[in-house]
């Protein structure tokens, strides 16, 4: 049987997940730093996400993944990268929040909800920035990455603070995908 910490555990992996989908490090960053000032507890084998070291290099990773996005033609780059290292990172994120499910469960979930969730995200954000790169010769591309950065940075906190909310947010986000794929899909009628 479900307990209510397991189902806010997966709602909290989902939206981080989700974040992971905009921006690989920004999520695992804010995971950290819950994790670090224990307002999160993580499983036992990823405990060390709230070290300081963790921390440090997470915070790191995450100001040069934000900067790296606002170099033209590098951000093309980094999310032909980011696609695969956003299912590792969403499945990661989900394992290491997940509370009191057998690992069999665990694991399913985190590769299905976690790391299908970041890569369908990661996937829409690229297509985002290649038709931007394409129809503004990239002079969009800042407006395109602010808007992940600021996405993925709110869909943290209240993957963190209100993880009911961020699953309700992610589900908007997918709703919104899903309309824009509709509205560019040719239709075969």
């Amino acid at each position: 049987m479900m307990t209510v910490e397991t189902i806010i555990s997966i709602c909290l992996g989902i939206g981080l997940s989700a974040s992971v989908g905009f921006r690989i490090f920004v999520p695992l960053f804010a995971l950290s730093l819950a994790a670090h000032f224990g307002a999160w507890d993580l499983n036992e084998s990823w405990q060390w996400v709230g070290s300081l070291t963790a921390l440090i290099v997470l915070g790191v990773a995450t100001i040069v993944e934000i900067f790296a996005y606002y170099i033209p033609y590098l951000d093309n780059f980094l999310d032909s990268l980011a696609i695969p290292l956003a299912a590792i990172a969403g499945t990661a994120v989900m394992v290491s929040t997940i509370a009191d499910l057998s690992p069999a469960i665990t694991w399913a979930l985190a590769i299905i909800a976690g790391g299908g969730t970041a890569t369908a995200i990661a996937s829409s954000s690229g297509a985002t920035r290649i038709t931007s790169t394409a129809t503004t010769a990239g002079l969009a591309n800042p407006i395109v990455t602010t808007v992940e950065t600021g996405t993925s940075v709110l869909m943290s906190l209240l993957s963190v603070f209100f993880p009911y909310i961020g699953i309700l947010v992610v589900i908007i986000i997918f709703y919104i995908i899903y309309k824009i794929y509709k509205k560019f899909k040719p239709n075969n009628a």
